[in-house]
């Protein structure tokens, strides 16, 4: 059987990966993080967006180029691809250290097939957060990222998700302070009813998307994050290895010590292994491969961003340098929607069943 990349397949991360360079290059990265901005636009001005804030032009240009519609009918104005494109190019999005709701825009996108109120999202108009309810079980707090950006929050309950507005789930939220400065972060602490008591109704209380949902996307969500943990684990693989061609110490590249050249190996083979199980788990879609590929993808994001911060010696400590934003993106994505824990039960519960089967 063949896994390579399609033809097409090559061209959309292509496209994507030239649309990132071009339009979220190093320098609007380095704006966002610090504190900058372009232009002093506010978020949600069409132009850009200050520290935290998502930028709409850019936000719209993905939806033009398809992003939020890749996986929505071409009958219902998508593009009519699979989880296998989309994750290729979360991966590109996260390379690029991209920042907002990708993964909740996203899917809210693909709920417009369901008749659920979307907003805009397939085309990049409108920016969709995303409350985990069942997380309010986890010492009564969700976490909600770009929420003060959102025009809409999908909510996700133990059996059905649906739409509501950020004003809603705004007036029980407080801004805390972010691990990864282009992460906002709010918490939200009750008075966010579980999707099942809202799901059959209508109004300013929401509009659900269906009894089952949730789990489904729960579970892309997980592999578009680790997708996206993946693309930050092969840029950091780039870039040590740049640096370590480029860095002259004692007389020689420090590319040419062992050390070196081992950290840098071992970074490589976590990201293609963590590749090759991110890729299997979007053409199977099996809650079991997927939370496989989000513990190989945290792993390869975290330890490689850890083993560059190494290569780089004492500059990759500084602000200045873009490894620490690698890190602290990681660390911020490996706790939303699938944590560790929680992809090392759902293979245990898989390999239980699957011992039960035998006997």
């Amino acid at each position: 059987m063949d896994f390579s990349l399609t033809e097409d397949q090559r061209a959309l991360r292509a496209g994507m990966r030239e649309l990132m360079e071009r339009r979220f290059p190093r320098a609007r990265l380095r704006a966002v993080v610090d504190a900058e901005g372009v232009g002093g636009a506010a978020a949600g001005d069409g132009a850009g967006a200050g520290a935290g804030g998502v930028d709409r032009g850019l936000w719209r240009e993905l939806g033009a180029a398809g992003f939020f519609a890749l996986r929505l009918p071409e009958a219902a104005g998508g593009v009519g691809l699979g989880l296998p494109e989309a994750v290729l190019a979360f991966e590109e999005a996260g390379r690029s250290l991209l920042p907002g709701p990708l993964a909740a825009t996203h899917l809210a996108a693909g709920l417009a097939a369901t008749g659920a109120p979307v907003g805009g999202a397939a085309e990049g108009e409108a920016v969709v957060t995303a409350f985990d309810a069942a997380g309010a079980g986890r010492g009564g707090a969700v976490l909600v990222e770009h929420l003060a950006s959102a025009d809409a929050v999908l909510v996700l309950g133990d059996g059905d998700a649906g739409i509501r507005t950020a004003k809603e789930i705004g007036s029980s939220a407080e801004a805390i302070r972010s691990l990864d400065p282009a992460t906002p972060l709010h918490r939200v602490c009750g008075g966010v009813a579980p999707a099942a008591a809202w799901e059959r109704s209508s109004g300013e209380q929401g509009v659900g998307a269906g009894r089952g949902t949730a789990a489904r996307l729960r579970r892309e969500a997980a592999l578009l994050t680790a997708a996206q943990q993946l693309g930050s684990a092969l840029r950091t693989v780039e870039t040590a290895v740049a640096h370590a061609r480029e860095r002259i110490q004692f007389g020689r590249a420090i590319g040419a010590f062992q050390a070196v050249q081992h950290l840098c190996a071992s970074m490589l083979v976590r990201a293609e292994t963590a590749r090759s199980v991110v890729y299997a788990a979007a053409v199977t879609e099996d809650p079991g491969d997927i939370a496989a590929a989000v513990l190989l993808a945290d792993e390869a994001a975290v330890r490689n961003a850890r083993d560059c911060l190494q290569v780089h010696g004492g500059m990759g400590f500084t602000w200045e340098a873009d490894v620490h934003l690698h890190l602290k993106r990681a660390w911020v994505r490996a706790e939303q929607w699938q944590t560790a824990a929680a992809a090392e039960e759902e293979l245990a519960a898989g390999l239980m069943s699957t011992g039960a089967r035998c006997l």
